[in-house]
């Protein structure tokens, strides 16, 4: 399983081109199994996004493709679709026996388009792919350029035997995973779905990391807010029976920064916002697990102000019998003799963003008995 929160591109535009051109895209899986599906995104798109061809093959590292573990996709057993501005389009299941744990490449051949509006991941943490023409099948592309995002590759659908589970990571950067290794997978849900594999109990639950850098939960930024994507960021998602919310530092960032408040709230709202994601998940069976939110002091957008908001959620989120649990991540990062502030091993240097090893705290300080209810 693997998902990825689309928004439109954030300036300046990407440099690749779409006309005649292939696009080699490197996700990670959390679970395996014998069949994928791949779901394409044109959300943000104004024009139809068309895919002349498509494929999916276990990585062998770069741009190669393990030929022998790969499939040509299909859309209702057409090789050319043609998605529609605004719209999802997901794809036939192929025949691909993939590991958990490990790197698909989803290629596909954008023809001759104009595509203005894409809809696209763009904190990948990952090294992607692009060649000149229709190369979707060749084992290793020719002199690839490298690409730092996922455009249009909205997530990846593993078949799985019926009782198995997926809970989806919802939130912001923190989530996304800012500034961790490349091609490691460093973030906090790489390390909870290494710990479900590897835990007999929970080995069949897949991880899908809707985190989008810079989101809010009452305000869209470069793409939508958190409540306006919930519904089909979350809910909508595969076998989803559990989600993980990390939410609202960057409303209370932007609300209480002493150089430029901008649309401000109040602790009261941003709970009123917590609680209709919740209520909308229970609606549909989904146990919601809140994290509370790290430390930001010495942060650039870091206001005592703001500093007695995040306090005030985070009393909430330990506290509150609306949510079937919480995760402490704000002490499983706080540095134990000053708690306003990382530890600073945990520290990228921003000190809003968690280091590698701050990451994998966080993955760690998750209860797997969570998981087991």
């Amino acid at each position: 399983m693997f998902a990825a929160g689309s928004t439109p591109p954030r300036p300046p535009a990407f440099v690749y081109g779409t006309d005649d051109t292939t696009v080699r895209e490197i996700v990670h899986l959390s679970i395996g199994g014998p069949q994928v599906r791949v779901i394409f995104t044109n959300e943000f798109g104004t024009e139809p996004l068309i895919i002349g061809a498509a494929d999916v093959g276990v990585s062998q590292g770069g741009s190669t493709i393990n030929l022998v573990s790969s499939a040509g996709l299909t859309f209702s057993g057409r090789t050319m679709v043609t998605v529609p501005p605004g719209a999802l389009m997901v794809s036939d299941p192929a025949t691909v026996n993939v590991p958990a744990g490990c790197d698909l490449a989803v290629s596909f051949f954008l023809p001759e388009q104009t595509i203005t509006h894409l809809s696209v991941h763009g904190g990948a943490d990952q090294t992607s792919y692009t060649a000149p023409g229709n190369v979707v099948g060749a084992k290793t592309l020719e002199s690839p350029t490298e690409i730092r995002n996922w455009p249009f590759v909205k997530g990846v659908d593993v078949k799985v035997p019926a009782r198995a589970d997926a809970v989806v990571a919802f939130g912001d950067s923190i989530t996304d995973g800012a500034y961790a290794a490349q091609n490691q997978n460093a973030r906090w849900p790489d390390e909870l779905a290494r710990r479900l594999l590897a835990n007999p109990k929970t080995a069949g639950i897949g991880v899908l990391n809707e985190g989008i850098g810079g989101n809010r939960i009452l305000h869209d930024t470069t793409g939508p807010s958190a409540l306006a994507r919930f519904d089909r960021d979350v809910i909508a998602q595969s076998g989803v029976k559990y989600v993980i919310i990390l939410e609202a530092i960057n409303d209370i960032g932007h609300a209480y920064t002493t150089v430029r408040p901008y649309d401000v709230v109040s602790a009261d709202d941003l709970i009123m916002g917590y609680t209709q994601m919740t209520e909308r998940a229970h609606t549909h069976g989904i146990k919601v697990y809140f994290g509370t939110l790290t430390p930001y002091t010495g942060a650039g957008y870091m206001s005592p102000a703001g500093e007695e908001v995040r306090q005030a959620l985070n009393q909430w989120i330990r506290t509150t019998h609306e949510i079937d649990g919480f995760i402490d991540f704000d002490k499983a990062t706080q540095d134990p003799a000053n708690p306003a502030v990382f530890l600073p091993a945990y520290d990228h240097g921003d000190h809003l963003h968690p280091s590698d090893p701050g990451y994998k705290a966080m993955g760690d300080a998750i209860d797997l008995n969570l998981f087991t209810k």
